[in-house]
């Protein structure tokens, strides 16, 4: 109903076509400043009814307008909420949307050729082509963000809480980022298979040998999982939307969280693995929703702490790793002055 424009512009959603249950879409049009990124990133959306009027005083423009400018396709008056319960009992599953070609024998060829979401690398095409800088010069930490797809909001998230973030191409060298003399690392969310990400894997293993605290967040979570041995796996339908329940291990509290993944680390490696807790768990299927490492400051989330516009319930979780990096300061800071 809300935060469809967060959606469309998220690049985790690079190359999806988007479905949205909700009766009405678009009537709050769209605004300048509710995007996550630069441009439209599904590959197409699917709706009940299009809203064509839109009202908003903080609005831009419409909804249609935002993806006929960007080329994007919709189709509107489809049974959505039918489309989602096949979806649940099939799985997610390739599509095509034509108002061009309508000879189905052609269709379905073009639909045979698409590749499916397993094994497929998509972060190369949404990540930063340069490093670029953002926050307060003189602020008390400095925050290596290595960009898989980010959203804007994780940005915003640090810089609100006094952070210097610099968001580097995700094939940068650890050297490299290094040499910005980090007070830790940011492992943003984007599209595609993790498990189809070896140098990715690895620079992601080099990141949590480093010693510098780490917070991964959606692929970022999984390929910390990769680097650990423990692995990921294709889910049937995935987890989507802004109202599923996690249970916080740690503290006992329960979380209302907005996911966006296809994806899911595997439970049974975790729960062998003797490095890694279990620190969050989805309630609906049990699922892993977070982890940290036992001997080092690195823990992640499957779900989005930044959601916009909501819910608020995780950005304690920012917090956290704003923590980890003091705590990692003053120590260091202690084992100079005792050399």
């Amino acid at each position: 109903m809300t935060g469809y424009q967060e959606i469309f512009t998220d690049p985790s959603y690079t190359r999806q076509i988007m479905v949205l249950a909700t009766p009405h879409v678009g009537n709050y049009g769209v605004s300048d400043e509710e995007g996550e990124s630069g441009s439209v990133k599904i590959a197409g959306l699917v709706v009940k009814k299009a809203s064509q009027i839109w009202s908003r005083p903080a609005g831009s423009g419409s909804m249609d307008d935002l993806l006929r400018t960007q080329g994007v396709v919709g189709i509107s008056d489809i049974d959505t909420r039918k489309l989602v319960r096949h979806i649940r009992d099939h799985g997610a599953q390739n599509a095509l949307i034509s108002s061009t070609e309508m000879d189905l024998t052609v269709l379905q060829a073009q639909l045979a050729a698409v590749p499916d979401m397993a094994g497929t690398e998509l972060s190369s095409t949404v990540t930063t082509p340069e490093a670029y800088v953002t926050g307060d010069p003189d602020a008390s930490y400095r925050v290596a963000l290595v960009d898989f797809g980010t959203k804007t909001n994780i940005i915003r998230c640090l810089t609100e809480r006094g952070c210097l973030v610099k968001v580097f191409p995700m094939t940068t060298p650890l050297k490299d980022m290094l040499a910005w003399n980090p007070s830790g690392f940011l492992l943003s969310n984007g599209p595609g298979d993790p498990g189809a990400m070896p140098a990715s894997v690895a620079l992601v293993k080099e990141v949590v040998e480093s010693g510098l605290p780490v917070f991964g967040i959606c692929l970022g979570h999984q390929l910390i999982a990769e680097s650990q041995g423990i692995g990921t796996e294709k889910m049937h339908h995935g987890h989507r939307g802004i109202n599923h329940p996690v249970k916080n291990l740690v503290t006992g509290h329960d979380e209302v969280t907005s996911q966006n993944h296809g994806f899911v680390a595997n439970r049974e490696r975790a729960e062998k693995n003797k490095a890694v807790e279990i620190t969050h768990v989805h309630l609906n299927d049990g699922s892993i929703a977070g982890l940290r490492l036992k001997d080092r400051p690195v823990f992640a989330v499957q779900y989005h702490p930044e959601a916009g516009p909501g819910p608020f319930d995780a950005r304690y979780l920012f917090d956290d790793f704003v923590r980890n990096m003091a705590v990692h300061a003053g120590v260091a800071k202690q084992r100079l002055q005792n050399v």
